[in-house]
């Protein structure tokens, strides 16, 4: 079923679904599913899956010149994908990025998931690898998720890379974006960020999952500035339990959100990151039932691979 699907079918009732990281390279699945299985009684219709693209290193060779060397530490993500669904019955949903893609490679990628039944897919981005300050495109890349979109779209009519292709099928793809209620930390402007993000849903996009917020305010006014730009397609909040008093500085510096005073007073009169981690979780329970009571038909989890904070915040919710 595509996300859309699984929102008309809840009904107004509010659904679970959380996100996972592929495993390291050289872990064996078992590992992510040792973090889905706990999970599993709360329903999630679908479960998201990143997918993290290559990065570049310098080896020294023995005559002392340095080697460039292409590594992924993260492989594997359509046949995560593939495994959940075929494990646990439940949609599984790839992200799929313009940074390391070319127009063919993401066709053929986008190619792979239909022959396996997969019918969602999110559209991102992604971010500038470490060696680099801006975000580059491959050759021959989409340089915004826009244009992303618009290629999936247009599989979704039949219209494929090579023109001259008889009989071309067509695809089926629920496609979820992107979206920040605190703006994208290259957007000058809030305002200026729904400008892109509306280009998104009006090439098609289905559906919005925002990032990690802790203050739901932000996510009601972000929600009411893109009704009132036309934006109509369902807006999924995402969500994430603080764990460790270093997450006050990670947070804000990765993702660049705000954290409320009072989460901050909570965390720093912690004594041990196991205070830290309930301080988190009743924050997020909190977030979470206001959400719900709003009619919010899906709530997002973030798990970054650890599942035992999201089971206690959706043992509260759900």
């Amino acid at each position: 079923m595509t996300v859309i699907e699984h929102i008309e079918k809840a009904k107004g009732e509010t659904q679970f679904s959380f996100e996972i990281l592929p495993p390291l390279k050289g872990e064996h699945i078992n590992s992510i599913f040792e973090n889905i299985d706990p999970l599993m009684e709360f329903k999630p219709p679908f479960i998201d899956v990143t997918y993290h693209r290559e990065e570049y290193i310098y080896k020294e060779l023995a005559n002392g010149l340095l080697k460039k060397q292409i590594v992924r530490k993260r492989p594997g993500t359509v046949g995560i994908c593939a495994a959940i669904q075929n494990k646990y019955q439940v949609d599984a949903i790839p992200h799929i990025l313009c940074g390391g893609f070319s127009k063919e490679d993401t066709e053929n990628f986008l190619i792979d998931l239909d022959f396996l039944g997969i019918k969602n897919v999110m559209a991102l981005r992604g971010d500038p690898i470490k060696s680099e300050i801006y975000f580059k495109p491959e050759t021959d890349g989409h340089a915004y998720a826009s244009d992303l979109v618009n290629q999936i779209k247009a599989l979704n009519k039949g219209q494929y890379l090579d023109e001259e292709l008889q009989n071309s099928s067509k695809t089926k793809f629920c496609v979820g974006v992107g979206a920040y209620p605190e703006k994208h930390m290259e957007a000058p402007s809030l305002v200026n960020d729904i400008k892109f993000l509306k280009e998104k849903v009006e090439n098609g996009a289905d559906y919005i999952v925002t990032q990690m917020f802790f203050d739901n305010q932000k996510y009601f006014d972000f929600v009411d500035k893109c009704r009132s730009e036309g934006i109509t397609v369902p807006i999924i909040p995402g969500l994430k339990p603080i764990s460790t008093k270093r997450q006050l500085n990670i947070i804000p510096h990765r993702f660049h959100v705000d954290l409320p005073e009072d989460l901050i007073k909570a965390v720093d009169q912690c004594k041990s990151n196991v205070e830290v981690r309930q301080v988190g979780v009743e924050w997020c329970v909190q977030q979470s039932k206001e959400l719900q009571a709003a009619g919010i038909p899906i709530l997002h989890y973030y798990s970054m691979g650890k599942s035992d904070n999201i089971k206690q915040v959706a043992f509260k919710v759900f």
